[in-house]
């Protein structure tokens, strides 16, 4: 009989939130304890690793982070948080021997690690595409900031590689867009990234510059009763408690759809369009109306194209971390199949 391995330890770190848990390698990565923590009430990703595992001492067999930043040689400086993670100085605070037992990886990276293992039940279809869609996939997630990554078909498997396309400069489709980017860039500067529109700071802006040239005649939701303006902003738009905010809504799910056509197009996504992130399942009304859909099409001569690539909205908030335990334990059964990180 196999000895056991160990648990493996994974992890998603985001700019609010960051979620740790215990997967077993021997049952199909079953969850066997799991935590979240406040990021920003934290002072690293050592410290919560620490903590979640001193509550839990279990034996590990090899950790690996999804995390909301540029992985360089093993190392992140988080985008949304003021932390420097490495993963040499995790392995020794978490008391870890060997080679490479911390594996750190892009969270959206990790997230595309998960598209294998979904079910029918953990995705929404936005869009079916053709019933025939094979190749390369992407994923595009709104939360904190702006995620994107992609999935390459090497012709047997799918290789998740990250990206940074959220910081690429925002393109404007129509005059209201035009005068929103020279609205943030008063505050921004010349680059305006697609973080700055498509997060929940974007949501934020997009509604601000709306009721700033209606003359402001609503109620200021981004300014209410100490809640996250962002999430006060969908609830009034999805309840039709606020005229303002619904078309703060709509605006952001077409670009939404735009950013989403654009990485499509970028990566050759054939085999389909995923949206991950915290935003997109609270909005689903919102994207299942026209403005979503009619912008991911809205690519001139490349419209048949991606009318035939699907498009799916991500429901289950623990993707990232099934697929930092899928990577994780795709390296411990054969590291030669990940390849070089």
């Amino acid at each position: 009989m196999a000895q056991p391995r160990g648990l493996i330890l994974a992890g998603d770190v985001g700019g609010t939130k960051t979620r740790l848990a215990f997967c077993d390698p021997d049952r199909e990565l079953a969850l066997v304890a799991e935590e979240t923590f406040a990021s920003q009430e934290q002072a690293g990703l050592e410290e919560i690793a620490g903590e979640f595992r001193a509550r839990h001492p279990h034996g590990i067999a090899r950790a690996a982070f999804g995390i909301a930043g540029p992985v360089i040689e093993n190392r992140v400086q988080t985008t949304n948080l003021p932390w420097l993670v490495d993963a040499a100085r995790l392995a020794r605070a978490l008391d870890l021997p060997g080679a490479s037992p911390v594996i750190l990886l892009n969270d959206l990276e990790a997230t595309a690690w998960s598209l294998a293992a979904l079910e029918p039940s953990q995705v929404c279809v936005l869009h079916a595409g053709s019933p025939r869609a094979r190749g390369n996939r992407a994923i595009v997630a709104a939360g904190t900031g702006l995620g994107q990554a992609a999935l390459y078909w090497d012709g047997k498997r799918h290789r998740p590689f990250a990206t940074e396309g959220g910081h690429a400069a925002f393109a404007p489709r129509d005059e209201l867009e035009d005068g929103l980017l020279r609205h943030l860039r008063l505050e921004h500067g010349t680059h305006v990234s697609w973080e700055r529109v498509l997060s929940g700071p974007g949501l934020v802006a997009i509604y601000a510059y709306l009721r700033g040239i209606s003359g402001g005649a609503e109620e200021d939701l981004a300014q209410g009763n100490g809640e996250d303006p962002a999430a006060a902003i969908s609830k009034a738009a999805l309840a039709g408690r606020s005229p303002l905010a619904e078309r703060a809504l709509e605006r952001f799910a077409a670009l939404y759809g735009s950013q989403a056509g654009n990485l499509a197009l970028t990566v050759l996504a054939s085999g389909g369009v995923y949206l991950a992130g915290g935003i997109a399942p609270k909005i689903l009304p919102i994207l299942e109306r026209p403005g979503f859909l009619d912008a991911f099409l809205e690519k001139g001569r490349l419209r048949p194209f991606l009318e035939a690539v699907p498009v799916r909205v991500i429901l289950d908030d623990r993707a990232p971390i099934y697929g930092a335990a899928r990577r994780a334990l795709a390296e411990l059964e054969d590291p030669a199949l990940v390849g070089p990180a």
